[in-house]
């Protein structure tokens, strides 16, 4: 018997009680539970070195979660807090984490009855930790196979003009929230002036399965380079389409483990902008009224595309099982090149926001959603506008932007981890250099600090602007993000 030892669990971390939704500008109070979202642990560990992976469906994951977790499991289990690594897949369809800000705290109460993001905090993490706990103490004897596949799910959602769109005169409005110029996000296709899609997409699947000793498939790692954003305007808690992966691929396999890792995607989104009447098309045929809407019908879209992948590997990486395992699990806090604020973003941020303070709440109307989000997306915007005058502030004495970099080597295939919307192009110039056979790439793990990470774009991103590409959206620079190529491709090579 070789020397792994694989243990799984996983948690329900959904509340029927009305939470603010995040992943948009403005507030969504839930209405109810579409699907549950979870937290999902996966232990590995060889005798020499071990690794915790954490997946939860959360938008992001902030580091006051994180230290929470790692503590309670550090105490209970006696192991390093440092082995632990988690992941958000990114649904914009689930609790918010964040600290209150101060305009939130302000804006007038219309009759709502919101939970507050500290309440919600609390009862998650004690939840997240008993799973991060019981795969640790459920170890026992395994084996692991991999391979990779191909499913359509990720589109170039950063649309480029051939001209600045800002200089339009029907040019609106977004100061506070984005600042375009040839490239917008999700911009309309529709256009004489319609150029082109700033990236390519990547349709690779990284699949990491484990088996018990007697080669019975027992869960796996679906690794998929798009955010789960297909319902992310519901007023509902959902797991987005990776709840709709769970149900097609559990479907054949029974009620195995899945824990989904968001790869880069930062310039990606699950939606086609310019084959729309196609799609609507292909689903009006392909489901007639067993969906809801265009959106859940998309998801399930994408799940059977994923579910497909899954078997197509597992029929042949089934093959090749392994129970033992060389696994290294490196971790690192990498200083990167700050985005900086010039003086000129900083005199612009400064006025934007002098004409937002002038601007009011409102209470008017009769649906208190549609006032929660007019209001909201205000202080939204005063918020971003902050944000700007505080790394002005920061980069005086700071010039560099720390984070926590992971990297675990599991026999021929590697993770490495980064905490931002991290654009396409780094994940390959990554795997392009990686010594390994397959590189799973895991955005939207947290750094030290905030925990957040935000957009980093390429070099062309901030050259066409646009939302994720602006003075709002980042925090490193793309001199940052070769960087963190760098870095992780030579710990890649160190621990090979």
């Amino acid at each position: 018997m070789g020397n792994l030892r694989i243990g799984w669990a996983s948690r329900d971390i959904s509340t029927t009680r009305p939470v603010k939704l995040a992943g948009q500008f403005h507030i969504r109070v839930s209405k109810g539970v579409a699907e549950p979202i979870f937290a999902t642990a996966l232990a590995l560990d060889n005798g020499t070195d071990y690794v915790i992976f954490v997946s939860i469906d959360l938008v992001s994951i902030r580091n006051y979660i994180v230290d929470d977790v790692r503590a309670i499991a550090a105490k209970r289990l006696g192991i390093d807090p440092l082995k632990i690594v988690f992941n958000a897949t990114h649904t914009h369809t689930a609790p918010s984490i964040y600290k209150e800000s101060a305009t939130a705290a302000k804006q007038p109460d219309v009759g709502v009855e919101i939970v507050p993001n500290q309440e919600y905090r609390d009862y998650i993490v004690p939840i997240i930790a008993d799973a991060v706990c019981e795969a640790w103490e459920k170890r026992t004897a395994g084996q692991i196979g991999y391979g990779y596949g191909y499913a359509v799910v990720a589109h170039s959602r950063r649309v480029i003009y051939f001209d600045d769109v800002s200089k339009r005169p029907d040019t609106k409005d977004k100061s506070g929230l984005a600042v375009d110029g040839h490239g917008v996000m999700y911009g309309n296709t529709n256009d004489p002036n319609f150029s082109h899609y700033e990236a390519g997409a990547d349709h690779f699947v990284n699949l990491m399965y484990t088996f018990d000793p007697a080669g019975k498939l027992t869960g796996a790692i679906i690794n998929v380079p798009c955010p789960s954003q297909n319902s992310e305007m519901e007023y509902k808690i959902s797991a987005d389409y990776w709840a709709d992966v769970r149900e097609a691929v559990r479907a054949k396999h029974g009620d195995i483990f899945i824990l989904p890792q968001c790869a880069a995607a930062g310039d990606l989104s699950p939606r086609i902008l310019h084959y729309k009447e196609a799609e609507s098309r292909r689903f009006r045929l392909k489901y007639g009224d067993s969906v809801e809407n265009h959106e859940r019908a998309a998801r399930k879209d994408i799940a059977e595309r994923v579910a497909v992948a899954f078997d197509e590997v597992l029929d042949w990486a089934k093959k090749d099982l392994s129970d033992d395992i060389a696994l290294a699990h490196v971790t690192e806090t990498v200083a990167l090149d700050r985005r900086w604020v010039t003086q000129e973003e900083y005199e612009l941020a400064t006025s934007i926001l002098e004409n937002l303070k002038d601007q009011q709440y409102t209470t008017e109307g009769d649906n208190p959603d549609e006032i929660i989000k007019r209001n909201s997306i205000l202080a939204t915007r005063r918020n971003r506008c902050n944000r700007i005058l505080e790394k002005w502030e920061d980069q005086k004495v700071n010039s560099t932007f720390d984070i926590e970099l992971h990297v675990v080597k599991v026999g021929d295939i590697a993770f490495a981890t980064n905490p931002f919307e991290l654009y396409m192009d780094y994940q390959h110039r990554i795997q392009a250099r990686s010594p390994f056979e397959q590189t799973f790439i895991v955005q939207l793990s947290p750094r030290p600090g905030d925990g957040l990470g935000a957009y980093l774009p390429t070099e062309r991103g901030l050259a066409n602007c646009g939302y994720s590409a602006s003075l709002y959206d980042n925090r490193v620079s793309p001199k940052g993000g070769q960087q963190l190529v760098d870095k992780t491709v030579e710990i890649l090579k160190k621990i090979k």
